[in-house]
């Protein structure tokens, strides 16, 4: 179950309708979630913004995910928010993709197409094991 303090995501994602449906539907759980189109636009708003998690795709318009992620977390207070990639890309389907993506400092990786209920689901756990006990 989420907290107060989880209350607040990111999302950056360029595919318009799926970041404005998962807004949505986080809203309907009492989650705020702001988000960017591409990897500029989410460092910026990363300056001043600090949620509880970021979902993060892979494949953005102006950067790779990968990079983005390394370069959340060396934003000051964000070195530990969790980070889940999702990608709708079969090029990541290999292992070693996705440790990169773990490398590069996510605590989880998704394909799409993801159903709602199983990307919450997802996030309930990563926030979780996040939380010490």
């Amino acid at each position: 179950m989420l907290t107060a303090g989880d209350s607040k995501m990111f999302i950056v994602e360029d595919d318009d309708h799926f970041r404005e449906t998962f807004i949505d539907v986080m809203s309907l759980k009492g989650v705020e979630v702001t988000g960017a189109r591409n990897g500029d636009e989410a460092i910026r708003a990363l300056k001043q913004a600090y949620p509880s998690l970021i979902i993060m795709d892979v494949q953005l318009p102006d950067m790779h995910g990968f990079d983005l992620c390394r370069r959340v977390k060396r934003l000051e207070g964000h070195r530990d928010t969790p980070v889940i990639f999702v990608s709708a890309s079969t090029q990541y389907s290999d292992p070693r993709d996705r440790a990169e993506g773990l490398l590069a400092g996510a605590s989880q990786f998704l394909p799409k197409p993801i159903s709602v209920e199983k990307l919450w689901s997802e996030i309930e756990r990563v926030l979780q094991t996040r939380r010490p006990s």
